[in-house]
């Protein structure tokens, strides 16, 4: 073999895994799996498709080497390969967010008008946990709590974060977090919480942005 045709083959090895996460479906399907591993069935409710639609984004996903699974009995759960895949995940929305236009006017579209929500850094949020001054509040999803979270946060799924707010100590500060910095459960958690009266702000990012700094998580 030319050195010209080995050197086409290595490269075109290299581009499996960016063909493989050229599907917006399976993006998202790398965004909630950074989260924790989930059952194909709790995958498809997340991302609005069909179990066999899902399934078929994941067997893509998996033969690019981005997927490990788990059987427990007759479900079948996903998660990433490595952390590596949730880096690559973090590191092509950083870029597209840098040098795709489009993107911003879509973040809004989806997330809608920002401008009045206040956020925290990982790193003042870490000090103000340290001394007790801050409740926070995960809005994921319950199995995503349960994969990991920050350690001291409540979990306090969006769908329910109603039934919460009479126990919320008014005037004590708030803080809500979701998946990463366009995960908008965290969005409508805040202005729930300020349009009754709560001081709240959202972390700047998310749930994987906190691991990864090394800042404390808790399990369960």
């Amino acid at each position: 073999m030319s050195d010209r045709a080995a050197k086409d083959e290595l490269y075109d090895g290299f581009s499996v895994v960016a063909k493989a996460l050229a599907n917006g479906r399976r993006a998202e399907i790398i965004d909630v799996l950074s989260q924790g591993e989930r059952s194909v069935e709790d995958l498809a409710t997340e991302i609005g498709q069909s179990v066999a639609n899902t399934s078929q984004h994941l067997r893509h996903l998996a033969r690019a080497g981005l997927l490990r699974t788990r059987r427990d009995g007759n479900h079948i759960f996903y998660s990433p390969a490595s952390s590596s895949v949730a880096d690559l995940w973090q590191a092509l929305r950083a870029v597209a967010a840098d040098h795709v236009a489009e993107v911003d006017r879509l973040a809004t579209r989806y997330l809608g008008d920002r401008d009045g929500l206040e956020t925290i850094s990982r790193d003042e949020l870490a000090r103000r946990l340290h001394t007790g001054e801050v409740i926070v509040l995960d809005v994921r999803p319950v199995a995503e709590y349960r994969a990991g979270h920050i350690l001291g946060a409540r979990p306090v799924p969006i769908g329910q974060l109603h039934v919460e707010l009479d126990q919320l100590t008014k005037g004590h500060d708030i803080v809500a977090y979701c998946r990463g910095p366009y995960c908008v459960y965290a969005d409508d958690a805040v202005r729930e919480l300020v349009s009754r009266g709560h001081p709240a702000r959202r972390l700047e990012d998310g749930y994987p942005e906190w691991a990864k700094a090394g800042l404390p998580t808790a399990r369960g």
